[in-house]
């Protein structure tokens, strides 16, 4: 995708430095890979907190057990 972009001088002289990326288009798109595999990596920390979470509860072994149903007693049921 073509665009037109302003960047700051002082970021991109700094962030040729680090990465010894020779053009702005390198630059711009390790810049959204990293962004992109950041992200993702927070959601699957964040996840694997719940996760952790729910272990340190100490819920039974089985995380859905079987809830016993009981009817009311129907009060016509004699009529029928």
């Amino acid at each position: 995708m073509r665009t037109n972009i302003v960047l700051d001088d002082v970021l991109t002289t700094e962030a040729f430095a680090l990465t010894g990326l020779k053009t702005k288009r390198e630059l711009v798109e390790l810049a959204l890979r990293e962004l992109i595999r950041i992200k993702k990596s927070s959601q699957a920390s964040g996840l694997c907190d719940v996760f952790t979470t729910l272990h340190s509860l100490n819920l039974s072994a089985d995380p859905f057990p079987e809830s016993v149903r009981q009817n009311r007693a129907n009060p016509f049921a004699e009529q029928l």
